[in-house]
């Protein structure tokens, strides 16, 4: 299953169900997102439906007498049937479009906002004749699009592989032959899915031992103070990254622009030096496979020293995005670390708009990556965090290790330097772990 923008497809009806648990603004907010999602896939968005519903459980997702209009939208090319089982619809709502521009066979795409079964998916597609994919099929396909790593090509066709395997299908050929006594053994179906088992399993090998070297990277840097920029996708960590480290990052305006962790030093340069990462964004409903793949990716905040909550505040609904961020965080253990919030894209905000949310966020820093004042401030700021963790020795070193003398100088602070006799006695302020590997190697020399 390929999820493909083609020149003769690519006009998409998007459907959301309202429940009693999911509705309003939290409904339409989220339809909105997944407009942007299918965007973001080059499909056009034709047209947005929803239909309020008790559940998303029904054999067909939808009404009946719903999914005969959306058939009639889709030119009619499924086999609509009755249903026998009760439609407990309670309003049907048609939003986003004038309905002048929803027009017979105007679509030939549709897109749910919820997560659809193998099988709710394969009867909707049985009925409307045209691809029918859910939430989380478009977000595994902007993913698998978007990895450029070979870490995150990994994690990502491991989620794809999984939300793939009980949606397969038997083939048209794999059924007439069973049906004219042929293929005794295995059908094609079963050798499919054999297939893609062993495929995710020499995938999960390989990120293992992915993984592996890129715990020992992140072990090397652990005497560095590291910051990780986690936020809603699209908040602009992107933007952030480039204005604090100078580094050739992709800057779009897209969800999921960028999935693979960076880790530049911070610029201008500091002593001992900051490394600063952009981790992948978060969304709503992020489907558990990815949030599961991406757990080394989120190592980066897992393992970093300050977490900077990047998010667009000029976004109403940020607070929610908040909300998702703080969730998966959360569920890949990343806790007790100093955080910040960034209230980011200042610029688009009115001077009143700035002064309601900084009375409503005390604590937080205001900040557009368009401003080079507020870069630097941030600067300082990540600059007097890092400070605050390092302590202040004495270190004396012969003149004779000059390695010695070079890693100091070159990866802590030196406030001060007396030269004797036969050694020069440092005064430095660095973080414990790297003093105390400094002092071990020199017992070692000794």
């Amino acid at each position: 299953m390929q999820l493909t923008a083609k020149a003769s497809s690519n006009h998409a009806l998007l459907i959301s169900i309202q429940t009693p648990q999911f509705k309003g603004d939290e409904a339409a907010a989220s339809l909105a997102e997944l407009a942007r999602l299918v965007t973001t896939l080059g499909f056009k968005v034709v047209g947005t439906q929803s239909q309020r519903l008790n559940s998303n459980q029904k054999v067909s997702v939808l009404g009946s007498g719903k999914l005969a209009e959306i058939a009639h939208l889709t030119g009619n090319q499924g086999l609509i049937e009755e249903s026998e089982e009760s439609d407990d619809v309670d309003e049907m709502l048609f939003t986003e479009l004038p309905s002048e521009n929803l027009s017979f066979g105007s679509a030939d795409v549709v897109v749910f906002d919820c997560d659809l079964s193998p099988s709710q998916l394969r009867n909707v597609e049985n009925q409307l004749g045209v691809e029918v994919f859910d939430r989380t099929g478009i977000i595994i396909e902007i993913f698998s699009r978007h990895a450029r790593t070979r870490t995150a090509r990994l994690q990502v066709e491991i989620a794809r592989l999984n939300y793939l395997a009980p949606r397969l299908r038997e083939s048209a050929i794999g059924n007439k032959e069973r049906q004219m006594g042929k293929g005794a053994g295995e059908t094609t179906l079963e050798l499919d899915r054999r297939k893609v088992r062993d495929q995710l399993a020499e995938l999960r090998r390989e990120l293992v031992s992915v993984q592996d070297e890129l715990k020992g990277r992140r072990t090397q840097r652990s005497e560095l103070f590291c910051v990780a920029l986690v936020g809603y996708t699209n908040a602009g960590k992107s933007s952030m990254m480039r204005a604090l480290t100078g580094s050739d990052v992709l800057v779009e305006n897209k969800l999921f622009a960028t999935l693979d962790t960076t880790v530049r030093a911070l610029q201008p340069i500091t002593q001992p030096r900051i490394l600063v990462s952009d981790t992948v964004g978060f969304i709503k409903k992020l489907p558990h496979d990815l949030v599961a793949s991406f757990h080394s990716t989120l190592a980066e905040a897992h393992d970093a020293s300050l977490l900077l909550y990047v998010v667009d505040a000029s976004d109403a609904s940020f607070r929610s995005q908040l909300d998702v961020v703080h969730e998966v965080l959360k569920e890949v253990g990343v806790d007790g670390i100093t955080k910040q919030l960034i209230l980011n894209k200042a610029d688009q905000l009115s001077d009143e708009e700035q002064q309601a949310l900084m009375v409503e966020f005390p604590d937080a820093v205001m900040t557009s990556t368009r401003n080079p004042a507020d870069i630097t401030k941030l600067h300082q700021y990540i600059v007097n965090i890092a400070q605050d963790e390092m302590i202040e020795d004495e270190i004396i070193v012969p003149y004779t290790a000059n390695g010695i003398i070079g890693e100091i100088r070159s990866s802590m602070s030196v406030t001060k330097e007396e030269y004797e006799y036969e050694h020069i006695t440092f005064t430095v302020r660095s973080n414990p772990i790297n003093l105390a590997r400094l002092k071990k190697q020199m017992q070692n020399k000794d």
